[in-house]
């Protein structure tokens, strides 16, 4: 046995158990866990070194399992960037016990789970969630990634494509742009520097250079078409691991062929199975796993499945203690071009690793000065100037060895304008920090309030929280503190003036000095230009392609920064007077919670639906108010002015407000098409308090011009960023813009913003608000009375008139019977290479219980091979997904299929098409226990229980909020459900999803990239070329030119040129010149037989109608039905129901 290292004074807490099939070590001190949580644990360890916390839940109807490999993307080989998260790409395709491809996948959707990972920089997480009874199942198909994974060598072209898609989706994304250019900009030769998601570039360069310096061996003939896996057997990837793909595409088809990728991608995954073998080792693994079983139960299962990982002897939690910062790195200014349109201002300063200091947490509780925004903090001062609309300050985890500690700044284009007193400004509070005494309160206040999130705690999802755990159990704390001590704050020892706490936190204030910092400034190239002038240098990221300019922070700057705070207006906080006193919860034995809330209060004005928390337990409470207006949304002008009135809201309580979301307190104001939307959700002792000052602010708000001013340029930068963001969402977006009775697009918004006044907003608010009518829910630790008070409280504050409850409704449109349109429109951003489809089915009314069951199981059945088949085989992009489709106001249903990818949509379209037809025969053929399984899946899904008090609110507000009242829905549904036939699918799938039905209404909108598409030449093609060159006369090397062109399927038009103009002139001695400028004559009638999938050139969609004219096709469609209750519940003798 390779015993794991221990690091947390553990040794003699672990004690063998040899009982079970196979033996492992138990720590055997109690793990220490909130008094809320029913939940039981253990810690075991494997003789491997595996480590796994175990959690049995007997109320649990959903299991979940995480495994963390203490492994990512900085242990990337130097000469293959992307390598670690290739292989999270590839894991996931078969295992020597499991061996067809998307067996997983499927297993997960017949039992109601689904599944993900992530590759961050220390470590790479697989998680997944499942039905309770499936578990077993789930977790042995789990294990096989980690100790016998095949890397199907017929997956490497489509699972290289996957990662260069998933690049490409996140090439235009600020976030993405500018994490890479701060790790470009440091240590030269430090790990930090990785291209971390990598592309087809990065991970087949070694396997080009190679081939093109010739050692790299052509063919089959060799053993990397397997991999040797932990039991020493050979596992050759098998022929049905890659069934063809439905109705097949021509680059599809073909690329099954060469799916290995040749000699090229041969050389990739040889290196792959080569890093795999020697990085993926038992002893960096940590497990955790939520399920029903008892915990010796769990325990077996864990030990027999994950035992057979191999300890290959590396180093457990390999640290990289060496900060990527340097002194050339230090004192600087980075000026970075944005593709949003923002302006930021980040300061970074180096911190060492911080979980070691996980007692008192002291680079947090820097964080909490910097970041708060109450009285006298930097973001008080910085917002009353008029320069920023937001600040965040805290540590950041980097990696396993280093962090960072930010201070971030959004600022507007007048604070822009002043960014060097801004980083100014951010040093002086610093410096009122140096000099400031810390009185105990400060930290004690932080260990209350963390003791008491800590205690009432809610559950979240399995797999959720089975990632954090999995995730922290890498933290160097006693294996009984894996729980608490990530959460929890411990007071300061005052005593103690070494150990105590304020030392450490001391220690790091001082690091926090100028010439130790990093400040980035992020905007668009046009600001600098307005602001900096034309003179500035820039250089370009190589893998992104982020303008840059770098400069050192002058010596007067540098003296500026040091001087002590005269800022006035910067003091430190007061105490919080929102951390909750009464945390009382009456607990009443319940046979079973109750599964609705019930309607305690009804006037003109207002409905409060209410229920008392029967099954959490917690002293918490969670209220929903929907204001309903006929104002808000009378016009585009009207509902910009109504974000405005929202936003200037939120902006005049930040002060206030601050405070109750530093203890648990928190609310939302905003803006929607019926109206005003407002939350209040945390504990409920002081809940009262916070929603009298939102409604009073709301109702006594005066328009401050300088503000609004602010908040108009917000707006309008939110608005065009929105055209900037992907694809997909612009898809979807005018998806639902086609089909909703009243709304407007975010161009008809951008135009209003502009020329709103103060005036005109002061008299939109005061129509807003002077007829109303409320819908009201609160559902926690809050009794009738209480609910009642809130509601009555909020009334009196309005002061408004009553307007009926259904005056304002949300509706949509519905597509006539046998219709298919097609609506187009670019990509606003001419350098976004993706497109995207969003393709729309219409099925029929969501009030009618047979149509919304069978509906929602087709979508069910639909969703797995739509992602196997698009994304998976085809390789259309990285987003593919088919799902139901609920239509605003909730009374319509259908579903949608949504593509994003570098094909253009009308070439997409033809995919789904395709794609439908096949799954006619798939659904006709499929078997009867495979269809149970399906509806099991589903039914399991509609009866899960909700396991917080936010889950459980959202289950009900839908009902409240579109007026229907449908409560008992799900469990109604999942009993429905029983009585749905094949035959109900296949008949609704015929007529309202199969492309031939006459009967089918259906909707695609296509958004087209701007960026031009290579032209390809196709396999067959390319094939039929090849024969004529032979038979000029010319030696062909048919294996060469496969392995040069084929590894992709459809070459690029111009290698392909490229290639065959290189070996003609090699051989000019032998053939005259002539031929070769015979044979290029042949080629465009080979590209007119034999056209390749993507060649460039526009599909046409037959029997397609082309919308023209957007807001014309909206008003020709039928407004679906005004919505009213299905049920009468009769809660109120006087209900108007």
């Amino acid at each position: 046995m390779v015993a794991a290292t221990n690091t947390t004074g553990d040794a003699g807490t672990w004690s063998r158990v040899s009982t079970g099939p196979t033996p492992y070590d138990v720590y055997s001190k109690p793990i220490q866990k909130s008094p809320q949580d029913d939940r039981e644990y253990r810690v075991i360890r494997l003789a491997n070194g595996l480590q796994a916390t175990l959690v049995h839940d007997a109320k649990a109807d959903k299991a979940a399992a995480s495994l963390d490999v203490a492994v990512g993307h900085l242990y990337d080989p130097d000469d293959m960037p992307g390598l670690a998260h290739f292989c999270e790409h590839l894991l996931f395709m078969g295992t020597e016990q499991y061996p067809k491809e998307n067996e997983y996948s499927e297993y997960l959707a017949k039992n109601n789970g689904s599944s993900n990972a992530y590759t961050g920089t220390s470590n790479t997480n697989y998680y997944f969630n499942v039905s309770t009874t499936a578990l077993a199942g789930a977790l042995s198909r789990f294990a096989g990634f980690f100790h016998s994974p095949l890397f199907a060598p017929s997956c490497t072209v489509r699972e290289l494509n996957a990662v260069d898609s998933e690049h490409k989706k996140n090439h235009q994304s600020d976030v993405w742009r500018i994490f890479q250019l701060n790790k470009h900009l440091s240590k030269e030769g430090h790990p930090w520097r990785k291209f971390g998601s990598g592309n087809k570039d990065s991970l087949s360069k070694v396997g080009r250079d190679l081939k093109a310096k010739g050692a790299v061996q052509n063919g089959n003939g060799n053993d990397n078409g397997v991999i040797k896996s932990a039991n020493g057997s050979l596992a050759p990837s098998p022929n049905d691991s890659r069934a063809a793909s439905p109705a097949p595409s021509v680059s599809s088809a073909n690329s099954e062929l060469e799916g290995d990728g040749g000699v090229v991608g041969r050389e990739t995954r040889r290196r792959l199975v080569e890093w795999w073998s020697r990085e993926y080792c038992a002893s960096r693994m940590r497990l955790c796993v939520v399920g029903k079983e008892s915990l010796d139960e769990l325990a077996d299962l864990v030990a027999s499945l994950f035992s057979p990982i191999p300890n290959r002897g590396r180093e457990p939690l390999h640290m990289i203690t060496e900060h990527p910062f340097g002194p050339d790195e230090m004192g600087t200014l980075v000026s970075v071009q944005t593709i949003m349109s923002f302006h930021a201002l980040e300061v970074s300063f180096p911190l060492p690793h911080l979980p070691p200091l996980w007692r008192h947490k002291p680079a947090s509780f820097l964080g909490h000065f910097l970041g708060h925004e109450g009285p006298g903090s930097l973001h008080s001062y910085l917002k009353q100037k008029g320069w920023i609309t937001g600040l965040s300050a805290g540590p950041q985890n980097l990696a396993r060895g280093f962090a960072m500690f930010k201070v971030t700044l959004y600022m507007t284009p007048q604070g822009f304008e002043q960014y060097q007193t801004l980083i100014l400004a951010v040093f002086k509070y610093i410096s009122l920090l140096r000099s400031s005494e810390f009185p105990a309160w400060y930290q004690r206040e932080r260990s209350l309030i963390s003791a008491t999130r800590f205690r009432f705690a809610e559950k979240r999802r399995p797999d959720d929280y089975a990632v954090w755990v999995a995730e922290h159990m890498a933290w160097p704390v006693p294996r009984d503190l894996i729980l608490s001590a990530p959460q929890l704050v411990q007071e300061w020892d005052e005593s103690d003036p070494v150990n105590g706490g304020e030392p450490e936190m001391r220690e790091i204030l001082d690091t926090l000095t100028v010439e130790r910092s990093r400040t980035v400034l992020m905007t668009q190239a046009d600001e600098y230009e307005r602001v900096r002038g034309k003179d500035l240098k820039w250089e370009n990221e190589p893998w992104y392609g982020t303008p840059y300019h770098v400069e050192r922070l002058s010596e007067e700057f540098v003296r500026k920064a040091n001087e002590p705070n005269d800022l006035k207006e910067l003091y430190l906080p007061g105490p919080n007077e929102f951390i909750p006193t009464n945390l009382d919860v009456e607990k009443r034995e319940v046979d079973k919670p109750t599964k609705r809330p019930s309607l305690i209060r009804e006037t003109p004005l207002s409905s409060l639906w209410h229920k008392k928390d029967d099954q959490f337990w917690v002293p918490k409470a969670q209220v929903i108010m929907d204001i309903h207006s006929p104002v808000p949304n009378s016009s585009a002008r009207a509902f910009v002015m109504t974000r405005l009135f929202a936003d200037l809201v939120t902006d005049s309580l930040t002060e206030f407000a601050y405070d109750a979301d530093l203890a648990g307190l928190s609310y939302n104001f905003g803006g929607h098409a019926p109206g005003l939307y407002v939350t209040l959700s945390g504990y409920n002792d002081k809940l009262h308090i916070l929603a009298k000052d939102v409604f009073e602010r709301a109702r006594n708000l005066k328009v401050d011009p300088e503000r609004l001013e602010v908040m108009k340029d917000q707006a309008k930068r939110e608005y065009e960023n929105f055209f900037l963001g992907q694809p997909y969402r612009l898809s979807d977006y005018y998806a639902r813009y086609l089909l909703t009775e009243r709304e407007w697009t975010v161009s008809e918004l951008l135009e209003e913003v502009p020329t709103v006044t103060p005036d005109e907003l002061q008299k939109h608010i005061a129509s807003t608000l002077s007829k109303v009518n409320i819908q009201m829910l609160v559902i926690g630790n809050m009794y009738k009375d209480e609910a009642a008070r809130l509601a009555e409280m909020i009334e009196d504050i309005l002061q408004a008139s009553p307007i009926p409850a259904t005056e304002v409704v949300e509706r949509s449109l519905v597509l006539p019977t046998g219709s298919n349109y097609i609506w187009n429109t670019p990509v606003p951003n001419k350098n976004e290479p993706n497109s995207s489809l969003t393709y729309y089915m219409h099925v029929g009314p969501s009030t009618e219980p047979h149509i919304r069951v069978t509906n929602a199981l087709l979508a069910h059945i639909l969703s797995e091979p739509a992602f196997n088949v698009l994304r998976t085989r085809e390789q259309l992009g990285y987003i593919v997904s088919a799902s139901q489709w609920n239509l605003t106001g909730g009374g319509q249903t259908g579903i949608r299929v949504v593509v994003q990818s570098e094909r253009s949509p009308a070439y997409l379209e033809q995919r789904v098409e395709a794609f439908l037809r096949e799954m006619d025969e798939k659904l006709q053929s499929m078997p009867a226990e495979e269809f149970q399984e399906n509806k099991v899946a589903l039914q399991k899904r509609w009866r899960e229980a909700p396991k917080n008090l936010a889950e459980e609110v959202n289950r009900y507000w839908g009902h409240i909020e579109h007026g229907y009242l449908d409560f008992h829905r799900r469990d109604n549904d999942a009993d429905l459900l029983e009585n749905i036939t094949k035959d109900d699918i296949l008949a609704l799938f015929r007529k309202h999803a199969d492309p031939s039905s006459s009967a089918r209404s259906k909707l695609s909108v296509h958004i087209k990239s701007q960026k031009p598409r290579p032209a390809k030449i196709s396999v067959a093609a390319m094939e039929a070329f090849a024969q004529k060159v032979a038979g000029r006369g010319y030696s062909v090397d048919e294996q060469a030119w496969k392995d040069a062109l084929t590894a992709d399927g459809d070459a690029p038009l111009d290698k392909f040129a490229n290639y065959w103009r290189d070996t003609l002139l090699a051989q000019a001695s032998i053939v005259p010149p002539q031929v070769a400028q015979e044979l290029t004559t042949e080629v465009p009638p080979l590209l007119a037989q034999y056209p390749a999938a993507d060649d460039g050139q526009e599909v046409v969609n037959d029997g397609a109608t082309i919308v023209e004219d957007a807001k014309a096709f909206r008003a020709s469609l039928e407004v679906s039905a005004r919505p009213q209750p299905l049920v009468e519940w009769g809660d109120l003798p006087t209900s108007k129901f």
